[in-house]
């Protein structure tokens, strides 16, 4: 690990963005600090078997079973950015945007997801896509892992298997060796908490195997090992020569105890501890999970009668290879939660083991996804947590968004962004939280996983009823453009 004055100074040239507001007024932010949009290749790229491209985990379960998606939607076209990256590019060019966070498809790269077939194309495919970029003064940050997995490697398990964590590192190795003379932003994998529900349930996440409670742990395992393995490679042969940075995309909202009782704050230490803890307690503070996570689902494991833990164990040379794996902590955060202790869910189950149930307050203003819900406080509440618990780290906000039906004159998401963007501001000027980038989720329109179409978080409206897929900028467009091109949010959000 790099320290983050270290990290700034040598980021992309720019200053160092120590989070302190000296001069500076709180709604503005701290120089060469990075802000744009953000997607995800699945849910933008469409091409689904193009060019050589394999199939991915998604790719299947959405044709397999199209039930589990909304209306029949998938992925096949999207918003066709397969072909239409240019237009992409020049959206976040009038956006004024300085980072555009995507992902790389991996069948898409490596059809068969190991390095039998090398496909040409793919990697054309994102050349052309980072070189558009840096010719617009827009720099990368690449996600490696969002959430579609070559199904050929789910033939052989998938993410349980602890052999994906070797497929992965040969993969990022591919990434390195293709785009990493250019690219100088990494993140291993988005969202883990999300995508390893996979292994334990249906229909909601890919590739919807009923696992619970054990194949979503064992898959968190490989997970880990496979992200630290990629530091450390890069560590080793990549960074003297490339000097970029790599990290990984953790996801949490503020989790508000319901009341302030004893039962009440340990329920909101488990939720944080079971949802985001569970990743960033090996990778960030000591190489092994958080205690009351191994504590609970040992015990449990112990009274259903299992001769093991349902939580499998590192051992003492992977607790020192993935203690400090990271430059940097990616960030995704929407909403706050109202939280309490609570037995539930079947057993085994992650939320079983948890003993903390959540749930949306809708006192607040809501949105068109059921669980997103408009409280701003908690934005600030939550970075300036996770800056206390995890102070080594420079954080980029790489998700954050509010969702509609696709009004152009989205006036609800005008003010989600105000609002947020404000207490962002605060957390870094005037607590002290080392954010050193943002990027709004998201830039498009765009197929909202297992929801399809119908719920909507793009600063550009596309027209999916058009074979041209058309972008269209929405008045947030013009707002965040205004935003990023004064490097500053109203004064009027600040009341």
């Amino acid at each position: 690990m790099v320290a983050p004055v270290t990290l700034c100074l040598e980021l992309l040239g720019i200053a160092c963005l120590l989070a302190t507001a000296t001069s500076r007024e709180v709604n503005q932010f701290p120089e060469g600090f990075l802000l744009g949009a953000a997607t995800a290749s699945y849910q933008i790229e469409g091409g689904w078997n193009e060019d050589g491209k394999g199939e991915s985990i998604w790719d299947h379960m959405l044709h397999e079973h199209p039930e589990y998606g909304n209306n029949g939607d998938n992925g096949d076209v999207a918003c066709d950015s397969y072909h239409k990256y240019a237009e992409d590019v020049q959206a976040l060019k009038d956006l004024g945007a300085k980072v555009y966070r995507f992902s790389i498809s991996w069948p898409r790269i490596l059809p068969n997801g190991d390095l039998d077939v090398i496909n040409q194309p793919g990697i054309d495919y994102y050349n052309n896509l980072i070189n558009l970029l840096l010719e617009n003064d827009i720099q990368p940050l690449v996600t490696m892992f969002h959430w579609d997995l070559p199904q050929a490697l789910q033939y052989i398990g998938g993410w349980p298997n602890p052999i994906l964590a070797d497929y992965f590192l040969e993969y990022a190795r591919v990434l390195f060796d293709n785009f990493g003379d250019r690219v100088k932003l990494w993140t291993t994998f988005n969202e883990p908490i999300s995508f390893t529900r996979g292994y334990a349930g249906s229909g909601g996440q890919a590739p919807s195997q009923n696992a619970s409670g054990i194949g979503d742990y064992l898959a968190s395992h490989t997970v880990i090992r496979a992200h630290a393995m990629v530091y450390r490679l890069y560590n080793e042969q990549y960074r003297s020569t490339q000097n970029g940075r790599v990290g990984i995309t953790l996801s949490t909202n503020w989790y508000e105890p319901l009341d302030d009782r004893e039962e009440t704050l340990a329920a909101q230490e488990r939720m944080f501890q079971f949802e985001f803890g569970l990743y960033a307690n090996p990778i960030l503070v000591d190489g092994d999970y958080p205690a009351v996570v191994r504590e609970r689902v040992d015990n449990n494991s112990r009274a259903e009668g299992r001769p093991r833990s349902r939580l499998p164990s590192f051992t003492e040379e992977e607790k020192r290879m993935i203690n400090g794996s990271a430059d940097f902590l990616g960030f995704n955060s929407y909403t706050t939660m109202t939280v309490f202790s609570r037995e539930h869910g079947i057993s085994p189950s992650m939320d079983r083991d948890s003993g903390a149930f959540r749930m949306p307050n809708y006192t607040y203003p809501t949105s068109s996804a059921i669980w997103l819900t408009v409280v701003p406080w908690g934005f600030r509440r939550v970075l300036d947590w996770a800056s206390t618990r995890y102070p080594n780290y420079p954080i980029i906000v790489t998700e954050n968004g509010y969702a509609d039906y696709g009004d152009l004159d989205d006036q609800e998401r005008i003010s989600y962004y105000g609002q947020y963007l404000a207490e962002m501001l605060k957390a870094i000027n005037e607590d002290g939280v080392n954010v050193i980038g943002y990027t709004a989720w998201s830039l498009l329109d765009n197929l909202e996983w297992n929801s399809g179409f119908s719920v909507k978080f793009g600063i550009y409206h596309v027209d999916f009823n058009s074979t041209e897929r058309t972008r269209t900028p929405k008045a947030s467009a013009s707002f965040l453009a205004g935003i990023y091109r004064n490097m500053s949010v109203p004064e009027e959000y600040f009341q």
